[in-house]
């Protein structure tokens, strides 16, 4: 049998530092990026990037010229991704996070966006659903809304301040069980448990709300009994009749006739 051999391994600091002084250095560089709204040029090696990233993989291929255009991601979050990429670490600042995570999901680099979401996850949480309440129909149109977990979508429909009527956010909520139905292999109505008791229903008017059941019995959403309380603010036209169901106003809500019964004040 033969000798495997001795494996010989060098001290894996100076390595490191070795590779962290080719981040953005033009010595050797082959390839130039132009980044952020500022336009930063930005230098690093193709071969390294492609070997660690699929995105640049593909970005990279034969032909492509330098500069390379990447508008959309802020130079510092770029800066931190190719620190990653060329030495398996980074160092993390809480007010730049955010624009981390955004670039770390676009280019599929997942183990950094794992250590993104831990790190300062309260003001990340704050600063993602701040800009949703801003932005709620545009979030509710892509595809990063579809892929939310249950986790992270629950503080997103307790919110009073999205701009968004409630109609729309029931086939939002029915477009995001359906995805997570297909990927999980489970029924709709499973996938959306977690998170279908924030829906207000008893801001629907009478003909949104039979509708809305017609389409539940064609395709369980929501339980039987929160239609049900829904129907009853409606039937007795006072909103503290239901006050264990989430009934008050968002700030993207559309006025209905009742809403003057249930006296919704927006809060």
């Amino acid at each position: 049998m033969e000798n495997p051999g001795l494996v010989v391994r060098g001290q894996a600091a100076p390595f490191s530092t070795a590779l962290r002084s080719l981040i953005n250095n033009p010595r050797y560089s082959d390839i130039c990026f132009v980044v952020g709204q500022e336009r930063q040029e930005v230098f690093a090696h193709r071969c390294l990037l492609a070997c660690r990233c699929n995105f640049f993989q593909r970005l990279l291929g034969p032909g492509v010229p330098s500069p390379v255009v990447l508008s959309t991601v802020p130079a510092e979050a770029f800066l931190a991704v190719l620190e990653f990429l060329y030495t398996n670490s980074v160092k993390l600042h809480r007010y730049s996070v955010l624009e981390v995570l955004t670039a770390a999901v676009e280019y599929g680099l997942e183990e950094l966006r794992e250590v993104a979401v831990t790190f300062g996850l309260e003001p990340l949480q704050e600063r993602c659903i701040a800009f949703i309440e801003t932005h709620s129909q545009e979030a509710l149109r892509t595809r990063g809304f579809l892929e939310l977990s249950a986790t992270a979508l629950l503080p997103v429909l307790r919110s009073d301040k999205l701009c968004v009527d409630e109609a729309e956010l029931v086939q939002a909520a029915r477009s995001w069980a359906r995805v997570g139905a297909a990927v999980l292999e489970q029924p709709v109505a499973e996938v959306a448990a977690p998170v279908v008791r924030e829906l207000r229903l008893a801001l629907l008017a009478p003909a949104e709300l039979s509708a809305l059941e017609e389409q539940n019995r064609r395709e369980p959403l929501i339980p039987v009994e929160q239609i049900v309380e829904a129907w009853k603010c409606h039937a007795l036209r006072r909103g503290d009749a239901a006050r264990s169901a989430p009934c008050r106003r968002r700030r993207g809500t559309l006025p209905r006739d009742h809403h003057r019964f249930l006296d919704l004040r927006f809060k």
